[in-house]
């Protein structure tokens, strides 16, 4: 009966221990739920302290590791395309084996069955699973797996990926729940980071907004403003490169004018066919183009290889009132980064339109400046030709009537009435060359010979120290040939250039005459003239030109010294 007794005594007390055991496994797994909802709260509120986005996606991924204990992890964000991966941060690896593994996967594999199917995934081994491909060389073995889609208004933003649970147990119903839980604060979290970035680059869109329009209102030059534009697009957007394109005449090749970040002068001035470049792209479409990387970009193939190390870009067109694309706008990124945005893209598009208006107002206020410069001209020209030639006219018709008077002996009165006469009709000549050379200036540089001659002598000032002489006679535009005017203006430059390199000339006269069947360029100068035994390839040159027209090369020495030159063609 005792045996029977402790018996029944030891049965009550064995399921009293039981009772114990399970009510202290029930307070530790109320503990433990406890302690994880308090780290869910502590998670909760530290991803929704942030304003930056990337600071918050680092901390959601961060959270999300520690919740679920998970050696590995990472946040995928979706591009734009919704197929890809833009971006992706992670936890757990370290740099250097993140250098070994290489770029960042763009949703291929477990990665992107998310993608196309954004639902909860857990997996005892992701590796068995039909979509998985393997991983790539160095990459750390795992296979326990958990994901869960994040969302932004209703809109997949991007996935949380969770591998390898610490001490080797599969992830669970309770781990899956507290990862959506989490991505539902990450959403409102990233959200309002996200509102908050658009507001602060819509201030700072506005501000360089602000800061064109003044630049453009005070009158500054082009290349200014241009650099102003592509400078604060750069700034605000994070692009590394930022260049502006012009179409050259042909329309058939884009020419880099103004070129701001890394290897920016290898660019710049670089001409490119419009067909196969970004650029080149966005002003046939004449709206935006995007690449996810400019440098491997296959549609990308003209031109020389000059975007190495970048990736994302877009090429806006700087598109006039009239439609008319005057430019392209080119920004990029490093290669990893992020993908241009429509939210980006936007703005980018007001900011080209003040580049084009950049472009309208300086080629306007161009024209005004020649338009006005060319009316002086005119002005200077008519009061030249109505005040001053007519004075002189009268004072060489006064001082020739005096030449009938008679002469008081012993003076050489006369001599010096007949000098001055002399000395008035060249000044004449000189003032009506001026004329001449005053309403040429219009004309291009492959317009008449008068304007060509001229710039010739303009251009010659500079080495000669001193402007030179010019007298111009006759129909020079119209009667002397095209290619007999190409010899001419070649002969004149380089008798100017002998002029100023070897003569030592302290003064220079240039006359150019057509008349007679023939147009003659006589150029004078006062040095030491041509020495025996010197350089005389430069006469060889132009007496090759008299011979190719049938033309003369004739070379004297005036009575007072130097040297004069006197090239002729007949005018056929």
């Amino acid at each position: 009966m005792d045996g029977d007794g402790e018996r029944g005594s030891r049965m009550p007390r064995l399921r009293l221990d039981r009772l114990l055991d399970e009510l202290q496994s029930r307070i530790d797994d109320a503990r433990g739920a406890r302690d994880r909802l308090h780290s869910l709260l502590e998670a909760v509120l530290s991803v929704g302290r942030e304003l930056d986005v990337t600071h918050v996606l680092q901390r959601i991924v961060e959270a999300a590791a520690t919740l679920v204990d998970a050696r590995y992890a990472a946040l995928g964000v979706i591009g734009p395309d919704g197929r890809t991966l833009d971006q992706m941060l992670t936890v757990g690896l370290t740099p250097e084996e993140i250098e070994a593994i290489g770029p960042y996967p763009r949703g291929e594999g477990i990665l992107g069955e998310l993608i196309r199917h954004p639902e909860p995934l857990r997996l005892s081994d992701l590796t068995r699973h039909p979509a998985s491909s393997g991983f790539p060389p160095d990459h750390p073995p795992m296979r326990t797996f958990v994901g869960v889609p994040l969302r932004v208004r209703d809109e997949v933003f991007g996935n949380l990926y969770l591998t390898d649970k610490r001490g080797g147990e599969d992830f669970d119903d309770e781990d899956e729940a507290v990862l959506q839980t989490l991505a539902v604060a990450a959403g409102v979290a990233i959200d309002n980071a996200r509102l908050y970035e658009e507001a602060r680059q819509q201030q700072a869109w506005l501000r360089a907004s602000a800061e064109i329009t003044r630049s453009l209102l005070s009158g500054s030059p082009r290349a200014e403003v241009l650099e102003l534009v592509a400078q604060r697009a750069r700034d605000i957007t994070g692009a590394e490169l930022a260049d502006v394109s012009v179409p050259l005449e042909d329309a058939d090749r884009l020419r880099v004018e103004l070129a701001l970040g890394a290897r920016a002068p290898e660019r710049l001035g670089l001409t490119v066919p419009t067909a196969g470049t970004l650029s080149g792209a966005a002003v046939a479409a004449g709206s935006p183009v995007t690449s996810a990387d400019i440098d491997g970009d296959p549609r990308l193939t003209a031109g020389p290889r000059r975007f190495q190390d970048l990736g994302p870009a877009v090429a806006v067109p700087l598109a006039a009132a009239t439609g008319e694309v005057q430019g392209v706008l080119l920004l990029a990124r490093h290669a990893g980064e992020r993908l241009f945005s429509a939210d980006e893209i936007g703005p980018l598009l007001g900011f080209a339109d003040q580049a084009a208006l950049a472009l309208q107002l300086a080629d306007h206020r161009r024209d005004a400046e020649q338009l006005a410069l060319l009316e002086d001209r005119d002005r200077i020209a008519r009061d030249l030709h109505d005040l001053a030639i007519q004075r002189l006219f009268a004072a060489g018709m006064t001082l020739r009537s005096t030449t009938r008077l008679p002469e008081v002996e012993g003076t050489g009165a006369g001599e010096r009435v007949t000098q001055v006469m002399g000395d008035l009709d060249e000044t004449i000549k000189i003032i009506r060359s001026a004329i001449f050379g005053l309403r040429s200036r219009e004309e291009e540089a492959g317009g008449g010979l008068r304007a060509r001659a001229a710039r010739a002598v303009e251009d010659a000032r500079r080495p000669l120290g001193f402007p030179a002489q010019l007298s111009l006679e006759g129909l020079l535009d119209t009667d002397v040939p095209p290619h007999v005017a190409d010899h001419v203006v070649a002969v004149l430059s380089e008798a100017l250039s002998n002029a100023a390199r070897h003569a030592g000339a302290g003064s220079v006269r240039v006359s150019l005459r057509a008349g007679d069947g023939r147009v003659s360029l006589t150029v004078t100068d006062d040095g030491v003239g041509v020495p025996d035994g010197g350089r005389r390839s430069g006469l060889r040159n132009a007496a090759d030109r008299a011979e190719d027209v049938g033309g003369t090369l004739r070379l004297t020495v005036p009575p007072t010294g130097g040297t004069c030159l006197t090239w002729t063609a007949p005018l056929r």
